[in-house]
Formats: C-alpha cells, sequence, structure tokens
C-alpha cells in the first residue's frame, strides 16, 4: 500500500512540473491521458471485484449443502460417542434409552456416504470452497502461489485428505454396526451378558479411536477452509458443538415418541438427566468459545486473530447471536432443575440449542467459502429441508425395526426404575 502510495504522488509530481513547463495543449493531452488510465484502472478494479463476488456467490449453493450435510452428521457422530460413554461408564440411568439412540446412530452410515461425496467432489474440482485446493497454490511461481499453504501440503493434500475421511468413516460406521448388533443379540439370546462385554470392549476401544480421528477431523473439513488458522482448541470446541446437539436429539425423539404412547418406561427423571446433560455441555461449550476467542483477541497475533476479524466484520449478528442463544437460552431455560422435567420446557432449549449450533457450523464454514456475500436464502433453506427429512427418515426406520425396550441389557431393570 506504501508503495502504490509512493508511485502515486511520483506521478503527481511529475504531472505538476510538466504542466509548469508545457504547453496548454501539452497539458491538455496529459489531463486526457491521465482520465484515461483512471478509467481504465477503475475498469480492472471493477472487473476483478465482479469476478471475485461471482466466485463467491458460485461457491454458496456448495456451501449451504455443506453445511447441512456437516450438521445433521455432526448429530449423529455426538449420539454415537454419547451412547459409547454409556456403554464404558456402565450406567444404570441410561439403558432404557439406547434403542433412541441406536435409531439416531443409524445416520452415520447414510450422512457419511453423503458427506464423503461432498469431499470427494471438492477433491475432483467441482467446487472451490476449499481455497487450498487451488491449482498452482503450492507452486513456485504461480500467480496462486500460497507460501504457507505450499509448507502444508504433506498433510493438505487431496489424496491423503481422502484417505484420512474414508478411514474416519468405516472406523465411525464399524464400531455403530457392531454395537448395533450386539444390542439385538443379546435380546434374543440368553446369555446375554456375552454380547454386552463385546459392547463394553468395542465401545472402549471406539472411544479411543474416536477421539482422536474427531480432532483430525475437525482440522480438515471445517478449520482447512482457513488454511492460514490455526488453534489448539478447536479439535475440542467442534466436539463440544456435536456433543450436546446428539444429546438435545436425543431428548427431543424420546419426548416425541413417548407423546405418541411409547416409552412408557421412560419417566422424567430420564428426560431430567438428558436436560443436564444439556445444559452441562452447553456451558462446556461457551467455556471453549470464549477460551479460544478471547486469548486469539487478546494476543493479537495476526496469523490467528484474523478469523476472527472477517467473522465479527462481516458476520457480527450472526457470530455474537449464534453465541447468545448457545449460552443464555440453556442457562435461562434449564438452570432450574424443576425445569428440566417439564417437556416442553427441554424441548424449547432443544430447538434453541440447535439452531445455535447449525448457526455456529454455518459461521466456521461460510466466511472462508462466500465471504461477505453470504445471506440465508434459498439454498441454505432447501439444504436443510432436505437433509433434515433424511435424517428423520432414516432414524424413525431404524427405531420402528426393533423393540423400543433393550431388554437384554442387564442394567434395564436400574433403568426402568430410576428415580432422581
Amino acid at each position: 500500500m506504501l508503495a502504490n502510495d509512493t508511485e502515486h504522488g511520483d506521478d503527481h509530481g511529475a504531472a505538476a512540473n510538466t504542466h509548469q513547463v508545457a504547453s496548454h495543449d501539452d497539458a491538455h493531452g496529459d489531463v486526457h491521458a491521465s482520465d484515461g488510465h483512471g478509467d481504465a484502472h477503475a475498469s480492472d478494479h471493477e472487473s476483478e471485484h465482479i469476478e471475485h463476488l461471482y466466485h463467491q456467490l458460485s461457491n454458496k449453493p456448495w456451501s449451504a449443502l455443506y453445511v447441512a450435510c456437516f450438521f445433521f452428521f455432526m448429530i449423529a457422530l455426538g449420539c454415537t460417542a454419547f451412547y459409547a460413554i454409556q456403554k464404558v461408564a456402565q450406567a444404570g440411568w441410561s439403558p432404557g434409552l439406547f434403542r433412541v439412540m441406536e435409531g439416531i446412530s443409524s445416520y452415520l452410515f447414510i450422512g457419511g456416504i453423503l458427506m464423503f461425496v461432498l469431499l470427494l467432489a471438492s477433491g475432483l474440482g467441482a467446487n472451490h470452497i476449499f481455497t487450498w485446493m487451488n491449482p498452482g497454490i503450492a507452486e513456485v511461481g504461480h500467480e496462486n502461489y500460497d507460501a504457507l499453504v505450499a509448507g502444508k501440503t504433506g498433510f493438505l493434500n487431496v489424496p491423503f485428505w481422502l484417505i484420512r475421511a474414508g478411514a474416519f468413516l468405516v472406523g465411525w460406521n464399524l464400531y455403530r454396526w457392531n454395537i448395533r448388533k450386539f444390542s439385538l443379540k443379546q435380546d434374543e439370546e440368553p446369555d446375554g451378558n456375552v454380547w454386552y462385554k463385546k459392547g463394553f470392549k468395542h465401545s472402549a476401544m471406539f472411544l479411543v479411536f474416536f477421539i482422536v480421528t474427531e480432532s483430525i477431523m475437525s482440522w480438515d473439513w471445517i478449520m482447512s477452509f482457513d488454511p492460514h488458522w490455526f488453534s489448539t482448541l478447536f479439535g475440542w470446541y467442534v466436539f463440544a458443538s456435536m456433543f450436546v446437539s446428539g444429546i438435545t436429539v436425543i431428548a427431543l425423539v424420546t419426548i416425541y415418541l413417548k407423546s405418541r404412547g411409547h416409552l412408557e418406561f421412560i419417566n422424567d427423571s430420564h428426560i431430567h438427566d438428558l436436560a443436564k446433560f444439556m445444559f452441562g455441555i452447553s456451558i462446556f461449550w461457551t467455556y471453549l468459545w470464549f477460551s479460544q476467542f478471547m486469548l486469539i483477541w487478546y494476543s493479537n497475533i495476526p496469523e490467528e486473530v484474523t478469523y476472527f476479524i472477517t467473522r465479527i466484520e462481516d458476520y457480527n449478528i450472526l457470530f455474537f447471536g449464534m453465541v447468545a442463544i448457545n449460552f443464555l437460552f440453556p442457562l435461562l431455560i434449564l438452570m432450574n432443575s424443576d425445569f428440566k422435567r417439564v417437556n416442553w420446557f427441554v424441548v424449547t432449549a432443544g430447538i434453541f440449542i440447535l439452531l445455535g449450533h447449525y448457526l455456529d457450523i454455518y459461521v466456521m464454514v461460510m466466511p472462508a467459502t462466500v465471504g461477505e456475500s453470504w445471506f440465508i436464502g434459498m439454498p441454505e433453506i432447501g439444504s436443510f429441508m432436505l437433509f433434515a427429512g433424511i435424517f428423520l427418515l432414516v432414524i424413525f426406520n431404524t427405531i420402528s425395526k426393533a423393540p423400543l425396550l433393550a431388554k437384554g441389557d442387564p442394567f434395564i431393570g436400574e433403568s426402568k426404575h430410576f428415580h432422581y
């Protein structure tokens, strides 16, 4: 910028000297030449702006699909992790909810396929939402060359990126398929404890696999939209978002099924415990958000703070609005212990939590893909409704295919008589 200003000043100085020694006609000619140069420069600038805007708007439908696809996929993955934790903890209160958790987790297969198709399309160049995939970005001398991205090509390259995604999806779905099979086998065979022990071991192994792969997934699928930026808390931040969203959907589906006359063995103490998790993980998410934001903003390191500057300048209402939704509504609605037992309080809090975390994913993705050209229109609404429809179809179809009571679980008696 300083170099441009200096050149601009030199040009004006030369023009002034020429005006002093030249004739009126020469000066007149210089003015016209200057006007022509200014018009050409303005035209080039306008052309670049239009091209930039075109690329942002071209990314918008793909970005809307990506946000909705990831949002519903992360709900299923968060629910799967919660299910595994209940198994490993040998929790006595939750086996009555296992069929609901298995139903929500079943979307992991279809959602994983849809997610991989989107990732594959990006890797094959069908869209340009991941800037580190741009041609020539790691080639020295190319007009798109980016030294920081070039230094990360050992990790951020399309083949390795897709292989990692495939490995994660296979590992997560393998656990989901096995734990569902073990759960059904417990009901069918007299000695169900054999399958319970297998489920315990598989759940413990899955949680070790999950905590590593979830972090890498969050870097690959979300953080790499901003390849210059990094945060050591980001894996935990995304985990908190998917965990509370998964638990919230468990609560909403449970309340819906009870309202239809099912799950008669589930009482308000079960709902109370789910609401406690919704409340607690919402506070945990807020703690992570504040820790990440405050430390980066205070340190003011250019490579880190640009992430938040972009979002505060171009997404101000959404950025701070989703923080308010994800923190204030669960806090105000679910702080009272008695309110956690009232279905409509839990449903209200759940709707706000899901809305807030959809906006959270939106604010993670959109600034890097569509920049300041964002608005919530038909691509966003249509994508959300499409994936919501697939999600609900899959989970209720799975729930309908097995008894709602996991009668073979050794803790099912404790769950049926659970009171808090």
